[in-house]
């Protein structure tokens, strides 16, 4: 095993929540550590080893390491250089009755690989909890915002109109397939277990005396003694680093739908009709006091790159682990995994800090609606003159005409359109003039989107969240301060 003696836990953790930065502290690496030596003795002893009661009594009672112990392992290491046996030696002096069979017949990525696997299992769960409340939130919002208007852009250019609220739910149907996948890949992890050097047993079939039933029960013993339901059938010295893969896929998928969500945020705040929670004593801009920047949803935007980028790493990873294993990558998932669920962490924080203060400008909504509906409406125009007697063609050209002379004002002269009080001036259009006020009506325009969001959030959302998981997680949710 190769020596990396820092452990320490990423620059990330000083922002994300404490109980993921905890979950990636040396602390609790080391502390897992000595849990999984626990169990594998308790195992041994079950099956028949000799492994007297102390030992294990002495084990149970020094899980935890303090400043002295952790002193004693940096030592251990720097002398060793192997940071699984300096911890062995450590374990080893405050359990000194046990010292003879910590890490009887295992490997190092015993320790190293479970672990990882123990952590990664309570990363998503902390992950999957965290969306549900992101998704609950933008929910609200959703619900709040259904039915006001909003002018739609295709291209980033005006297009039909759409509402505040339905908008919301595009967010929130990428949202619900991260949450279906942070689940599937969290009920789908395994347990590498108790598998030898190469991944055949076969230190622990010596140990048995050649008695294949009992390797095979200390494997699924360990594995259910550390709270996973199965093992891999078969690894090599490590599990398989394609499992990295699968962990790191998920993250880099909400983090492409943060970075859509955020940007579509900046791209509104830019148009003044919705910002992101702006303190009152908070600057936008060292120089120009005036601003008010995005930075929320621009660091979601920064961050969530990280978090795509990661996976490509396990894919690397994975695709350069020769035979039975090489070392090339250990101190590369040191950083990365923990990296990706500490971003993770925080884009979420983030997030939820975002929907819970998002301020919404109807007045400016529909003055932009209002300088680009009369173009929408021409159609509602010309068939409102077909019915009142009227030549579509004509009434086609008529407001073909009218509409280059307003476009023309609002181009080249800087001026508000104003198609619709031509079409008020021009006799062609008097048998539908008292009908304009109706045929301009945005609502008239936005088809069945308030029912969509309801049905959405009906049939979609709120199933998602009903469970006992999450249902706690929602309510317990409370409001997302940010460090900074």
């Amino acid at each position: 095993m190769e020596s990396f003696d820092t452990y320490q836990t990423p620059l990330s953790s000083r922002y994300a929540s404490k109980e993921m930065a905890h979950l990636f502290s040396a602390e609790n690496r080391f502390h897992t550590w000595r849990k999984l030596w626990l169990n594998l003795a308790v195992a041994e002893k079950q099956l028949g080893l000799s492994i007297p009661d102390e030992a294990i009594e002495q084990m149970k009672a020094n899980l935890h390491l303090d400043a002295e112990q952790f002193d004693i392992a940096a030592k251990e290491e720097k002398k060793r250089r192997h940071d699984v046996m300096a911890h062995v030696h450590t374990f080893g002096q405050v359990a000194p009755a046990a010292a003879g069979i910590i890490h009887l017949g295992a490997t190092s990525c015993y320790v190293t690989d479970n672990a990882d696997l123990i952590f990664i299992r309570e990363a998503l769960t902390m992950l999957f909890k965290k969306l549900a409340v992101v998704i609950d939130r933008f929910s609200v919002f959703a619900a709040q915002y259904r039915d006001l208007p909003t002018l739609g852009f295709t291209h980033f250019q005006p297009a039909q109109l759409t509402t505040v609220g339905k908008r919301t739910t595009l967010w929130l149907q990428e949202l619900l397939w991260d949450l279906r996948n942070i689940k599937r890949a969290r009920d789908d992890l395994g347990f590498r277990g108790v598998k030898g050097t190469t991944g055949t047993q076969a230190s622990f079939l010596t140990l048995f005396d050649g008695d294949h039933d009992k390797v095979e029960k200390l494997d699924s013993l360990v594995t259910s003694l550390s709270g996973f339901s199965y093992a891999y059938p078969v690894t090599s010295q490590t599990y398989s680093r394609k499992i990295d893969i699968d962990v790191l896929a998920p993250l880099a998928g909400l983090g492409a739908t943060a970075h859509k969500l955020a940007t579509d945020l900046r791209l509104l705040a830019n148009l003044k009709e919705v910002e992101e929670p702006f303190e009152s004593t908070q600057i936008g801009s060292s120089a120009m006091a005036y601003k008010r920047n995005p930075m929320r949803s621009e660091r979601i935007c920064s961050l969530s790159r990280h978090l795509m980028v990661l996976q490509q790493n396990a894919l690397m990873t994975s695709s350069v682990q020769w035979f039975e294993r090489t070392l090339d990558d250990s101190a590369n998932r040191r950083i990365t995994l923990p990296e990706a669920f500490l971003t993770a962490d925080i884009v979420l924080t983030t997030l939820q800090n975002v929907s819970e203060g998002l301020v919404v400008y109807p007045k400016v909504i529909a003055r932009r609606i209002s300088q680009e509906l009369p173009f929408m409406a021409t159609e509602n125009i010309i068939m409102a003159m077909v019915k009142a007697g009227g030549d579509r063609q004509e009434a086609h050209e008529k407001i073909r005409v009218l509409s280059h002379e307003a476009a023309h004002q609002v181009k080249s002269e800087g001026l508000e359109n104003d198609l619709i009080d031509r079409v008020r001036r021009d006799p062609y259009f008097d048998p539908i003039t008292s009908q304009l006020d109706e045929l301009l009506d945005p609502r008239s325009f936005i088809g069945r989107a308030p029912e969509q969001v309801d049905k959405f959030l009906k049939e979609w959302v709120t199933p998602a969240l009903d469970s006992e998981e999450l249902r706690a997680s929602v309510q317990a949710g409370g409001k997302a301060e940010l460090n900074v």
